[in-house]
Parts: C-alpha cells; structure tokens; sequence
C-alpha cells in the first residue's frame, strides 16, 4: 500500500500499534553517519515500541561506527550492527533519511520487509517507503517520534526525553535556527519537565572535544576563502578524514566544522568539503537565509532544508567546489 507523502502521524501509528501487539520484529534505523537527530529519534522509537512489546532491533547504515559524542545517549549499547539484524523483518522504520541513498545497505529493507514507515522532516524528501510521515514544518524528527510515542501510549520519561532533546537541539541549533517555533518550545519545556540534565545533554553535544581539535579547527578555518561574489556569497574550507586522524580524531569531528565557518558575516552560504577515505568528497552547506539550499543541494545530487543541506561528490575538490560554485550561481 502506497500513500501521500503527508501521512497522518495516525496512519504511522496504526501500523506500529500492531506491530507491537503482534509481537512482530521491527528494525529501526537512521541515516548513515548519524548525528544526534537521527539516533536519538531510532533509540527513543525503538525504547517505546519494546514497552509496547515488539521485539526491536535499532541500527543505523555501515559503516556502523557510533560517533564519540553520541555513545552516551540512553539504549545506544543496545545497537545492532546491519550484520547482525533478523533474516525476517516484518516491520521496517527510516528516521531521519532524506531518501533512500542515505539509508545505505538498509534501504533493501523497504522492499523485503513485511511493510515500512518512513519518518522524516527534510523538504526533499521524494517520498518512499508504505507509510509516509513527513513533514518539512516539523523542527526535527524527534518531534515526529514524540507524536508518535503519545499515539502509540507510550509516556515521556527521563530515558526517551534525553533522546528527544538531543535531536530536538542540535537541529535547531540549540533553538538559535530559524526552524524554530513556538511548538518547538512547548515540546522543549514538555521534555524538561521529565527531569533531563538539559545542560549536561548541550554540553555532551556542543560543548566537548578532544584537545586535537583545536589543531585541526585552526588549519581548517586558516584555509578558509571568501567569494562575496558567487551567489550571495560563499565563504567554504575543506578537510579530510585523514587530516582528522592526523590530530587525533575520528573523522565524524569533520561535522562541526561547518557551523563554525557559518558565522562569516560577508557570506550567505558557508560550506565545508570533507574528504573521505575513499576519495569522495562530501559537503555540508548552511545558510543565513537568502539562499534555498535545498534546490542546491538536490540539483547536485543531495537535499536537506532550506538553511541546512548537504550531498557527495565523486569528483576532485577543485570540481567539487566548481560545481557548488555554478550552483549557486
């Protein structure tokens, strides 16, 4: 069964609901690489499906490497590695992915499980999966999951709201972005209220790093070129995983370099290229808001919002940024 892409958060949970009376196997996962909006809303779904009484296996796309700052959320050592996960699933969930690229290995599992449930809150989102929940007005995906978790009669305690906040911040840019609004707040306050260490959880995702990265921030933002021209301007720097080892770093230390390069004031578009092992090249791109970059973003290969996307480039890093360059126009 197909459905419109906006779903009703009903739908969505109706078949959950009888997933989890069933005693059916429903696998969850997030986009590859996942940052703290796509794990903290597989691990807070997961959580509230089991007290449901479905069996659950959470994961995310290879490679399965959990990122430094995230290990600490609750139920992230409950983990499955795709290897790892049921030869049958009959129920199978997407968070976070914009489209079935970012699901990596896993996005087979939309066509062999027994149905899926696609939860997501990115504008270029084409639409897939049986059941379609997506919703671009919606600050982050954990909004999505709390809706879900009050149909499915779960209650939000110190456990699941610590995974809520987590994605509910960093998407928002600690509530600085403009995806904010008022709804955004109330289910803040909402989650406050469960008892969370909101300080300690913003702390753990933006306030914490190894010593290394200073080195690594200090050589990047160095590099760093302005061209007030391109669009409405573009300020962009590179790096790549093995200069991230270099300073003693995992290379998922690569993810907060753009938000640093974004504060240029002389610059619309900020944007950081980041090499990977295998020579692609993947760019991360925010804007101040003159600039769409969801049509950026997808008309080279990717998508994401208006003010935070991203794609991969399998070209070199001077064709790379040549073709963001056109892009932009």
């Amino acid at each position: 069964m197909t459905v419109p892409v906006a779903t009703s958060t009903a739908a969505a949970v109706e078949v959950l609901a009888r997933a989890a009376a069933d005693g059916s196997t429903v696998v969850l996962s997030g986009h590859v690489q996942p940052d703290a909006d796509a794990l903290g809303s597989t691990l807070a779904l997961a959580e509230g499906l089991r007290r449901r009484g479905a069996r659950v296996a959470a994961t995310f796309p290879e490679p399965f490497t959990l990122p430094a700052s995230l290990g600490w959320l609750p139920g992230a050592d409950q983990l499955v590695p795709p290897a790892d996960l049921p030869a049958e699933v009959d129920v199978f969930v997407s968070l976070d992915a914009a489209s079935t690229g970012r699901l990596g290995s896993l996005a087979a599992l939309l066509d062999t499980a027994g149905s899926s449930v696609v939860v997501d809150h990115h504008a270029s989102n084409p639409g897939f999966g049986d059941v379609r929940l997506v919703d671009p007005q919606a600050a982050a995906t954990v909004v999505l999951v709390a809706g879900l978790l009050d149909g499915l009669g779960v209650d939000l305690d110190e456990q699941l709201a610590t995974c809520l906040y987590a994605g509910l911040t960093a998407d928002t840019g600690s509530f600085r972005f403009g995806n904010t609004a008022p709804g955004t707040h109330e289910l803040a306050a909402r989650l406050l209220r469960t008892g969370i260490d909101h300080a300690a959880i913003s702390r753990r995702l933006f306030d914490t790093a190894p010593f290394g990265w200073l080195g690594l921030l200090s050589a990047v933002t160095g590099r760093a070129a302005l061209e007030p021209d391109v669009g409405a301007g573009l300020v962009w720097t590179w790096s790549t995983a093995a200069e991230a080892r270099a300073h003693g770093l995992a290379p998922d230390q690569l993810e907060a370099l753009v938000d640093v390069v974004r504060a240029t004031a002389e610059a619309d578009v900020a944007c950081v290229v980041k090499g990977q092992d295998d020579g692609s090249w993947v760019v991360s791109l925010r804007s101040r808001g003159a600039t769409d970059l969801t049509r950026v973003a997808t008309a080279l290969g990717g998508g994401g919002h208006r003010a935070a996307a991203g794609y991969s480039s399998a070209t070199d890093l001077e064709g790379t940024v040549a073709r963001l360059r056109a892009a932009l126009g």
